[in-house]
């Protein structure tokens, strides 16, 4: 297991140029945020897609480094992404995932995103990622 400080280091060490902030981590989840700018946004006011899957992807790690430990080599072998709603231009997206299988070599997960405050889900997202083999 990794705590939040520790993958909040590993994140900063090895991503510097990601905007997302772990809020929370552990009991098989993670709480991840992620400030939105103009550099965010895509014609229309609205969120990119890629910013939403980004941090729904990095969500997803976070979690699974918080039960397995730092293991910088999971990666993911799948997402999809479903959009429910059109997300604010002016708040923070929120990732809120739920870890549904952790095995030895694969982990799946769900993340729903939130706009910071909104009641509803602006998406919802599933994602696999595979565990290197730990070398006993």
């Amino acid at each position: 297991m990794a705590t939040k400080a520790e993958i909040t280091a590993f994140i900063a060490a090895e991503f510097p140029q990601t905007k997302c902030v772990v809020r929370e981590v552990g009991g098989r989840g993670a709480t991840v945020a992620h400030a939105i700018g103009p550099d965010e946004l895509r014609p229309g006011g609205t969120v990119a897609g890629p910013v939403l899957m980004g941090l729904a992807d990095v969500a997803l790690y976070i979690a699974i480094l918080g039960e397995i430990g730092i293991v910088p080599l999971t990666v993911t072998t799948s997402l999809t992404i479903n959009f429910l709603r059109k997300p604010p231009a002016d708040r923070a997206i929120v990732a809120v995932c739920k870890l549904m299988k952790l095995g030895k070599l694969l982990a799946v997960g769900e993340v729903w995103l939130y706009s910071e405050g909104g009641p509803d889900a602006v998406a919802h997202v599933v994602g696999t990622y595979a565990i290197p083999r730990r070398r006993e």
